[in-house]
């Protein structure tokens, strides 16, 4: 199956990962396995702070809290697998493996709408901050982030649902660490172009909406805080909306860059180092985005030290 294009219809997938560079093996497995514990660390206990902590109980940590949620989703639907695979000779995925890992592609298209939410939540704090606990209610919080998810999962199956209808005849060897589509679509010897127009199309209708509405949220943002006198409340302001650029335009260059490769034998080896990029790196900087110069963060820490002190005295 390894070979040239035959009639034998493959079943399972070789995964080159790291294969590239034996000599690093060890070196890259604790990399990618410390990154790993840090990630879960970081997400989950900013996850469970925001749990804990009353004061943090707005709208804004709640989907901050949701798209940390979405970063352990994305390590975890790859990562343990790439880290097994550092000790596997083959390294064997079955195609039922492949689609459930194309899942991941749902977690991108949820998290475009959830930094449009995100960036509709700072407009309603700073240009109507008067009606900002009336227009970001609960209700309207939990319909945001449902429709997030909801969405995202819509645009994944209508993917997924081309894709198994695709047959793969050889070869069988995906120069990746997790087989993402555009891997998939190289080896497959049925027609995929409609499947690589509907893949760009999909792409675009979330980033361009998405992207549309940042865009939007922050021209009022930008001229409500022009119009502050102050120049303390200015640059409050401006240090709200500092830690939400930061993570859309980590999160959009990466989405772009992978999205308007083509998906061609010479641009895999790009793919891979930008997946790292956005399944690895970015889903440990978004709580450090989040947390580092975030006074209601350090506040919070501040009280659960306090509050645990306590317990542990009384």
């Amino acid at each position: 199956m390894a070979g040239g294009r035959n009639n034998t219809i493959v079943i399972r997938f070789i995964l080159l990962g790291f294969s590239d560079y034996p000599k690093l093996k060890i070196v890259l497995f604790a990399v990618f396995l410390g990154s790993y514990f840090l990630t879960v660390a970081w997400n989950l206990g900013l996850i469970v702070l925001i749990r804990m902590d009353s004061y943090l109980h707005t709208p804004m940590y709640f989907l901050l809290s949701n798209l940390s949620f979405l970063d352990l989703c994305y390590v975890t639907s790859t990562t343990p697998k790439m880290l097994s695979d550092f000790f596997q000779k083959p390294k064997y995925i079955s195609f039922l493996g492949c689609t459930m890992q194309y899942f991941f592609s749902s977690l991108g298209l949820t998290e475009c709408c959830l930094l449009a939410a995100m960036a509709y939540d700072q407009y309603a704090a700073i240009c109507n901050a008067l009606l900002y606990t009336a227009i970001m209610s609960p209700s309207l919080c939990v319909q945001m982030m449902v429709g997030a998810y909801i969405t995202g999962l819509f645009g994944s199956l209508i993917q997924l649902c081309a894709l198994l209808q695709l047959s793969f005849c050889g070869p069988n060897v995906i120069n990746h660490f997790f087989s993402d589509l555009p891997q998939l679509l190289v080896l497959s010897c049925s027609q995929t172009f409609f499947l690589k127009v509907m893949k760009f199309v999909i792409a675009v209708i979330f980033g361009v909406i998405s992207v549309f509405v940042i865009m939007l949220s922050y021209s009022y943002i930008v001229a409500t805080i022009l119009k502050i006198s102050s120049g303390e409340g200015k640059s409050k302001a401006f240090n709200t909306c500092t830690s939400h650029l930061k993570a859309v335009s980590v999160f959009f260059r990466s989405g772009l860059f992978v999205c308007m490769n083509p998906s061609t034998d010479n641009s895999l080896g790009h793919d891979k180092m930008a997946s790292v990029f956005y399944t690895v790196v970015i889903p440990r900087l978004n709580p450090l985005i989040y947390s580092l110069r975030n006074k209601e963060i350090k506040d919070a820490l501040k009280r659960c030290k306090k509050r645990a002190f306590s317990h542990c005295h009384s």
